[in-house]
């Protein structure tokens, strides 16, 4: 369909790589609908969106609502015109803008619905300890991620893979299997399916995650705490707090990159050895590569050793 065109919502990263994918194969793009800029850093500089830069870099018209009920808003999106909506990472929208666009309103999710539904599917998947995961398109309908799926493709998860590496390969998935569900929608040969015919009996949830969620319980076994360490990194990154026994006191430390060992803890202290710092789980020793003290830079464990002593360390409740 020659005249066939959309209009892209998203704000982060993660969109930014399916938009670019659109733009650059040639899907005509009215709009781009992004966050209002707002302040950030030590500064408090303006800052704009990763899907706005490229927005600017790309000469699309950006629109940035602050309420998506907004009459002008409404209007200035009818105005467009577009057949289509494409909303990767954005805001919950209402039903006046989602149920606007003659094909729909379609999603790209970062798991293979119905399960891991929310704001953090690629956190909880990892801290799940989820052998694969994917990506989903779908149309959007009144309850969030509960639309008709349209297409999914998965991936395998590594035994070490964090959020790091896993972000970014759905990442580049999502713009793939976006771009597949918008040539079939252009096409007319969408065959969408109801997640109602799938077994919602166990489906898990992904609720969006805040520091008190992040915090470690070492009475969990080796492999639970690694898969939530690993859930966690590089952000928000898992963190817990140790007493120094020596100096009686008590600090956070942001646990990263880890692995899990075969070796049976003695007591509740830390150790370590040539791997890492070693420290108690339920059944075995974590093994703790990357860790940041409280007040201080991420380091590797070999920096971390070389000024610290982990014997007089225990794990606080």
């Amino acid at each position: 369909m020659k005249d066939f065109s959309i209009i892209f919502m998203g704000t982060p990263e993660f969109a930014v790589e399916i938009v670019k994918k659109l733009h650059s194969e040639g899907i005509t793009i009215k709009a781009v609908v992004t966050a209002p800029d707002k302040p950030a850093g030590r500064g408090q500089k303006m800052h704009q969106s990763a899907v706005k830069e490229f927005a600017i870099e790309n000469n699309l018209p950006i629109l940035q609502p602050t309420n998506l009920k907004d009459a002008n808003f409404v209007e200035e999106l009818q105005s467009l015109d577009a057949d289509l909506f494409v909303v990767v990472a954005f805001r919950m929208l209402p039903e006046v803008i989602w149920s606007m666009p003659r094909c729909g309103t379609i999603n790209l999710h970062a798991s293979l619905l119905p399960n891991y539904r929310g704001a953090a599917p690629i956190n909880w998947a990892l801290m799940n300890g989820e052998k694969e995961t994917g990506v989903t398109t779908f149309f959007i309908e009144k309850e969030i991620d509960t639309g008709k799926i349209i297409e999914q493709s998965k991936v395998t998860i590594g035994e070490n893979e964090d959020i790091g590496s896993l972000y970014e390969r759905l990442m580049k998935l999502g713009a793939q299997v976006m771009l597949s569900t918008v040539h079939k929608i252009i096409q007319g040969n969408v065959e969408a399916i109801s997640q109602g015919d799938f077994d919602l009996t166990y489906v898990k949830q992904a609720p969006k995650i805040f520091k008190p969620d992040c915090k470690i319980n070492f009475n969990n076994t080796v492999q639970e705490v690694h898969n939530f360490c690993r859930g966690l990194s590089p952000y928000p990154a898992a963190w817990c707090s140790l007493v120094n026994t020596t100096k009686d006191e008590t600090k956070t430390f942001k646990i990263f990159s880890t692995r899990k060992s075969t070796i049976s803890p003695v007591n509740n202290k830390l150790t370590s050895n040539e791997d890492g710092i070693l420290i108690p789980c339920a059944d075995f020793y974590l093994i703790v590569k990357e860790i940041q003290p409280e007040g201080k830079r991420k380091m590797n464990f070999k920096e971390f050793l070389a000024g610290n002593s982990v014997e007089d360390l225990i794990i606080k409740e």
